[in-house]
């Protein structure tokens, strides 16, 4: 199942997918509390499984930004949950 969401990864829309996503992070910072944390934390994991897949191919300063972009994700969501 996951190599058939990374091809239709590869098809899509590159700024489509960044706006579907920046949409979804400002709406889970705009909601809050457990429901924002969810959903922070769900794009979370799919960042995760995408950086697991893809860390071979990753040169070691696209690994460090993927990590430190995942790192605030999870922090934004933990500081949601503390709300």
């Amino acid at each position: 199942m996951i190599p058939r969401v990374f091809a239709r990864l590869t098809r899509a829309n590159a700024t489509a997918v960044f706006l579907a996503t920046t949409v979804l992070v400002l709406g889970a910072l705009i909601i809050g509390g457990w429901i924002g944390a969810l959903v922070l934390l769900g794009l979370g994991a799919g960042m995760l499984t995408i950086l697991v897949r893809l860390w071979p191919a990753l040169d070691p300063r696209g690994r460090a930004s993927r990590i430190m972009m995942l790192v605030i994700l999870v922090a934004l969501a933990v500081a949601q949950i503390a709300r």
